[in-house]
């Protein structure tokens, strides 16, 4: 009969991804392949906790980006309403404002997307950074790709052997 004294020990793998990267080769960026590493993981691994978060962009890529935002809300504002801010600033209304006016429908949607494509490009790491109890074991920023499933499976165990040699995930 197994010790039921002795409480099972859990393991969390913080993968910590960018789930805005739009130059990843996958249709739906890092969120796929994470998904299918956690399926693969829980598979190989049961008793192993795993989490999946977003890698943190530079902070002034991240201030940019949310200050691009505002300035993009602030533009479509002024195209909808049909407000003249050069008017008010005593300069000549540029030719492109003139256009933002006549076609306010196209000049609100290529604002919109893209300022969208700017602040995706800025927040975007192109990271997925593995991680064993806070022991780093994969970085996709330092060796430019992500592991193969077996290398991944030898790191895990390399890891949990040099822990607890007893101690086994396996079922």
């Amino acid at each position: 009969m197994a010790d039921r004294s002795r409480a099972p020990m859990r393991f969390l793998a913080c993968i910590l991804i960018d789930l805005l990267d739009l130059r990843s080769s996958s249709p739906f960026g890092y969120r796929k392949v994470f998904e299918q590493y956690a399926a693969i993981l829980e598979q190989k691994y049961p008793s192993l906790a795993i989490e999946g978060l977003n890698h943190p962009p530079p902070f002034l890529n991240q201030k940019i980006a949310q200050f691009l935002g505002i300035v993009k809300i602030l533009l479509i504002l002024l195209v909808v309403s049909g407000t003249n801010i050069f008017q008010h600033l005593g300069v000549q209304t540029p030719s492109v404002w003139e256009w933002t006016q006549q076609n306010k429908f196209y000049a609100c949607l290529m604002t919109f997307f893209l300022c969208n494509a700017v602040e995706g490009q800025l927040i975007s790491t192109g990271a997925f950074e593995i991680t064993l109890n806070d022991v780093p074991l994969w970085s996709k920023l330092e060796t430019g790709r992500i592991p193969q499933p077996p290398e991944l499976f030898q790191m895990i165990d390399n890891h949990l052997s040099m822990a607890s040699p007893q101690l086994s995930l396996n079922s």
